[in-house]
């Protein structure tokens, strides 16, 4: 299947999610998608960078996905830099100042703009990062060996 056919089945978050992840590849960091923290969360794209920091990236394909996500705020205490990931014509303007800010399709994405570090604390981001070699290694598992590994056993 060509590039440009795989994108046509993927839904407006997902192609977002990919040029996130493809441009994050770039600056060293590993992604996971879909990543349950914790019962009632789930990040988009979760990026654990080369010195160990942890980036939430939350994909919004439109004003209405915007507004209808009440728990992004709830995110924040599992991540040490925060973002938005939208289209070329999202109303950005709508998004919160103090947040990343990128820009992605389906092929790439560029930051714009860096939201505030807040630095884990240290058994935070041991946990997190246990949890998100545990996740990285059962979807690897279950793309490998579908008939044994489990999605639904990756909280």
């Amino acid at each position: 299947m060509s590039d440009d056919a795989t994108l046509q089945t993927m839904m407006p978050g997902q192609i977002l999610a990919r040029g996130v992840c493809r441009h994050m590849l770039g600056h060293g960091f590993v992604t996971v998608e879909e990543f349950v923290p914790e019962s009632g969360l789930r990040f988009d794209v979760l990026a654990l960078g080369p010195k160990g920091e942890l980036w939430v990236i939350e994909c919004k394909s439109g004003r209405a996905d915007f507004r209808s996500d009440q728990k992004w705020q709830g995110y924040l205490p599992f991540c040490d830099r925060f973002f938005w990931a939208v289209d070329a014509d999202f109303p950005t303007e709508i998004l919160p100042e103090d947040t990343g800010l990128i820009i992605a399709d389906g092929y790439d994405a560029e930051i714009l703009r860096f939201g505030p570090e807040t630095p884990l604390a240290g058994a935070r981001r041991k946990a997190m990062t246990q949890r998100f070699a545990r996740h990285a290694a059962l979807r690897w598992q279950a793309a490998r060996d579908p008939g044994v590994a489990r999605f639904d056993s990756l909280s």
